[in-house]
């Protein structure tokens, strides 16, 4: 688990928090669907409505897939947010675009994976966030699982938490991220999103979310 770019990371994440695609607020934390409570909320969708931003991170993730994925032939967005931003690069790059569910569609043929699906053919798996990884690593096996070579992923935004690191270095998945937590808390600062008391709190929460706030 990587970042592309130093200073698009900085970039991605000072984006993010100006249109609040990433809100922060330690005093009255946010509950995730975990149970976890969390002094962040991410939610990268916000993106697709402002042209300059979209526009921005599309770019800095075909130039991470070019650099990292070299001789890509195809590329998959994992459901439900990573469906737009892989169409945008799969445009981009005038390449072939699937996208793969959580579950198996209800009704008629009952897809795991929508799209042409072809054995052997390279792909790189696009998510918007990337948080303990384990939706994201469940798109990457049900792919294996269709025949397709997974050359690796790549996200917006990640958290960075060491279990995310140990998943995918365990599944032997490469990740390129465009930013992630370490890069945004100095430009929540620097913006006044953040306190420098707030980032204590921010910090801790970062070493240990499962217990924070608790």
């Amino acid at each position: 688990m990587e970042l592309f770019n130093k200073n698009i990371a900085e970039e991605v994440a000072k984006n993010l928090l100006e249109i609040k695609a990433i809100r922060l607020n330690p005093e009255s934390p946010f509950t995730w669907a975990s149970g976890w409570k969390s002094p962040i909320y991410c939610d990268n969708r916000l993106s697709l409505s402002f042209p300059e931003v979209r526009n921005h991170i599309k770019h800095a993730l075909v130039g991470a897939i070019n650099e990292n994925f070299p001789g890509v032939e195809s590329i998959a967005g994992v459901a439900t947010a990573g469906i737009p931003q892989g169409a945008l690069i799969a445009d981009e790059m005038d390449l072939p675009f699937l996208y793969v569910r959580s579950k198996p569609k209800g009704h008629g043929m009952e897809n795991m994976i929508e799209g042409k699906v072809t054995p052997g053919q390279k792909v790189v798996v696009v998510e918007d966030l990337v948080s303990t990884g384990g939706s994201s690593l469940k798109a990457v096996q049900d792919l294996k699982n269709a025949g397709f070579e997974v050359m690796g992923m790549v996200a917006i935004f990640t958290y960075g938490f060491d279990i995310a690191r140990k998943n995918f270095e365990d599944a032997g998945i490469k990740l390129i991220c465009l930013s992630d937590y370490s890069a945004m808390l100095p430009q929540a600062v620097a913006l006044d999103y953040a306190s420098d008391q707030d980032l204590k709190s921010l910090e801790e929460w970062r070493e240990k979310p499962e217990i924070w706030g608790k």
